[in-house]
């Protein structure tokens, strides 16, 4: 019985593989023509399905092509079994729901039973049978690897690879806007939306998770569903939010379309390094990936300009009323969407990478791509007459995995069943990221990346935090104080700003269309006072008395007034809502955008160096190189008692660090398979934003307390990341796999 059973499934899997060679020779020899009709370059025939028709069918008899195995020879002749065991077998041997699977055994029934022989056998059989097909996916990897590898040397570095980096730059351009923009507008839009201390740093981190979501999740979309795809979808998201978030009112519609903003925005940085990276030559990887990686630098600097030529700008805004203000800073927000915009349009360009083809089995498809680079290089080096010498190229062994439910099934029913294996197949790739094989790796890479993140983030907005605080000493300094003064019959009609009034006495004063900015009140008595047309920025009472007083239309709430006693005061016409700070000076302004525009500046030189050695001297010694000099810069921070001084060490510590982060990039890209390489790459960036969210909370609160912890915070995190890094394999001169 056991020898019968072989036998038969023997020949049960020698009629599918035949049913599926007939298949695929008869769509070959269809496709024939259309290949020779859809040659959109060189219009010529090429012979890549021109095998001689007596060769596509391997002699069943020889060992190395034959069907069949064992003593299954002799039902070579039955020509019955054939469509009934591949009945509802597609070309990629996928399974469908009421599939006939096969002649079933006499006693399959009996064998079937808990705890019969038959569904163990059946069940090692299974197991065997994965193990087989895992193995043969993975031969096939490293076979496409290498001629991919080849292929690419074929088809050279030119015209096509340099409209791909534009194009994938503007989205890592995008990227770096996002990370400035709230940044920039925080200051003008929490007195815009009356943020409390708690929503303002709320609103600082929400990008942060917002884009520690989308990393993670477009990252595992793009190894499913493709890498543009992915992006375009990702860009797409980020712009309309980013639209929406400029003309929302509210601060919680505001935070929410920020949030969305970030998850939008999340999957550039792992997609856009993965898609560029498989357009490269080993030669050229390295050192294009590190010029991708100016872009970022080249957003910061876009956002820090806009910002320094928008907002300060108040009369570039209009208001409905006091209900709806659309002031200067929702118009930077709205001119920060357009590197995303201009994404988009030029992305819808471009192919998708057909490395993604080949990994999914989708050969012409990748073929006519790789082909599409090749003569776009050739025709522009002014070489058009040579012709792209591949016909055929290796494709890996799909697994069957998606399952179709059948035309009947309701539509809701077959997207929900659908998304449920898209789920599942995410989750495979995410678990795979651990397995034994690449454990070690991803720990080591989970290490660097978060001590990277960790100081690095939490440093560069400690830097404007300390600067902030060094100002805010320097103008508390020159602030006057007025005592016990005795003010009758005077009309104020002038800026008040940066005084101390205590226990003083205004009888019959008025207080018409001026700003008060920093003024504070104390124990103090205004009687028959009139206030109108009032604009308030940090000015409170404090322990005051209103007698028969009157506010008209001013600012002056409830929690500007506090502990005071209101006797026959009247408040009528209130403004609504939170009024800009109009009386901000402008080289203030200007200063805090031209440190953000010189920090990002500053990162240019690291660039330039990185990109140069990043494939003389290899990956990790550029990493952990760069991470030590930026240990030992952070104890330079101790000298930084000035603005100037600290301006300077935040050019010094992002020039360094950023030949770190571009290291880090291709590493990462260059370590994981391309089935799973956005996966990983986006996991791990998800993390690098947690730590950033982390850092930055630290970091900032400890500034004017001390800055010892601090700097050891960041300098402990970049050795141990130095240290980890060094344990990472070198992936210089070698294949992507």
């Amino acid at each position: 019985m056991e020898d019968g059973y072989q036998n038969r499934t023997a020949f049960i899997k020698g009629a599918k593989d035949i049913a599926k060679e007939v298949k695929r020779q008869a769509s070959k020899k269809v496709g024939r023509s259309v290949d020779r009709m859809s040659d959109e370059y060189s219009k010529r025939s090429y012979s890549r399905f021109e095998e001689d028709d007596d060769d596509d069918y391997p002699m069943q008899g020889s060992q190395d092509g034959g069907y069949y195995r064992g003593d299954s020879q002799a039902a070579n002749d039955d020509e019955g079994g054939h469509s009934d065991s591949t009945e509802g077998h597609d070309e990629d041997d996928e399974i469908y729901e009421g599939e006939y699977q096969g002649i079933p055994r006499a006693d399959s029934g009996k064998g079937s039973l808990a705890g019969g022989p038959g569904s163990v056998r059946a069940g090692a059989q299974q197991f065997r049978d994965i193990g087989v097909s895992e193995a043969e996916r993975r031969k096939d990897q490293e076979e496409l690897a290498q001629q991919y590898e080849t292929i690419l040397q074929e088809c050279g570095h030119g015209k096509f690879q340099w409209t791909l980096y534009f194009v994938l730059g503007l989205a890592l351009m995008a990227d770096g806007v996002e990370i400035f923009v709230v940044g920039f507008v925080l200051p003008s839009a929490e007195k815009d939306m009356c943020l409390s201390e708690p929503n303002k740093s709320m609103l600082g981190l929400i990008v942060y998770f917002g884009m520690m979501v989308g990393a993670f999740l477009w990252g595992a979309l793009a190894d499913r569903i493709g890498r543009r795809q992915s992006l375009l979808i990702s860009l797409s998201i980020n712009s309309v939010f980013s639209f929406f978030s400029s003309f929302v009112q509210g601060y919680s519609t505001f935070l929410f379309c920020r949030l969305l903003s970030g998850v939008g925005i999340g999957g550039s940085i792992p997609i856009v390094f993965s898609y560029y990276s498989e357009f490269l030559a080993q030669e050229k990887r390295g050192e294009h990936l590190s010029w991708l990686c100016m872009f970022w630098m080249i957003g910061g600097i876009y956002a820090s300009a806009m910002a320094w030529a928008i907002i300060p700008h108040y009369g570039w805004s209009f208001q409905m009323g006091s209900a709806y203000q659309f002031h200067s800073w929702r118009v930077f927000v709205l001119v920060c969407a357009f590197p995303c915009v201009a994404a988009i349009a030029a992305l819808s360009a471009m192919p998708e990478s057909p490395r993604f083809y080949l990994e999914n089995g989708k050969h012409d498809e990748g073929w006519m791509i790789l082909k599409q680079v090749h003569d776009t290089n050739m025709r522009a080096k002014g070489y058009p007459e040579r012709v792209f010498s591949v016909t055929t190229i290796k494709t890996v062994k799909q697994m069957d995995e998606l399952v179709d439910s059948g035309t009947d099934t309701p539509m809701w029913q077959r997207y929900r069943l659908k998304i449920m294996s898209l789920s599942q197949q995410i989750r495979n790739n995410i678990l795979a990221c651990f397995s034994p094989e690449y454990k070690r790796t991803t720990f080591m890479l989970m290490a660097v990346w978060f001590t990277m993140s960790f100081s690095y983030y939490g440093l560069t907005v400690w830097f404007p935090d300390m600067i902030k605080y060094i100002q805010k000493q320097e103008y508390e300094s020159r602030t006057k104080t007025f005592t016990k003064e005795e003010v009758k019959h005077v009309t104020f009609n002038f800026t008040l700003e940066n005084q101390v009034h205590r226990q003083g006495h205004y009888f019959n004063d008025k207080f018409l269309n001026l700003k008060m900015k920093s003024m504070v009140f104390e124990d103090s008595v205004f009687e028959e006072c009139y206030f109108e047309d009032i604009t308030s920025t940090h000015t409170f009472f404090r322990n005051c008395t209103f007698i028969a007083s009157l506010f008209y239309n001013t600012d002056l709430f409830k929690y500007r007034l506090v502990n005071c006693k209101l006797v026959n005061s009247t408040f009528l016409h209130n403004k609504e809502g939170c009024m800009l700070d109009f009386s901000d000076d402008f080289n203030n302004a200007y200063m805090i955008y031209f440190v953000n525009f010189l920090g990002t500046l500053a990162v240019l030189p690291g660039n330039i160096v990185s990109a140069l050695l990043m494939d003389k001297i290899g990956r990790l010694r550029m990493l952990a190189g760069s991470s030590v000099i930026s240990c030992v810069s952070c104890f330079f921070l101790m000298f930084g008692n000035s603005e100037s001084g600290m301006i300077a060490l935040l050019c010094l510590f992002g020039g360094i660090s950023i030949a770190s982060w571009n290291a880090l990039d291709v590493i990462t890209v260059e370590l994981y398979p391309s089935d799973k390489r956005t996966t990983a790459f986006g996991f791990l960036n998800a993390l690098c934003k947690l730590a950033a969210v982390l850092g930055i909370s630290i970091f900032q609160s400890f500034v004017g307390i001390t800055k010892a912890v601090p700097i050891l915070f960041a300098a402990g995190a970049l050795a141990a990341g130095s240290f980890l890094a060094t344990k990472l394999p070198e992936t210089r001169g070698q294949v992507l796999q």
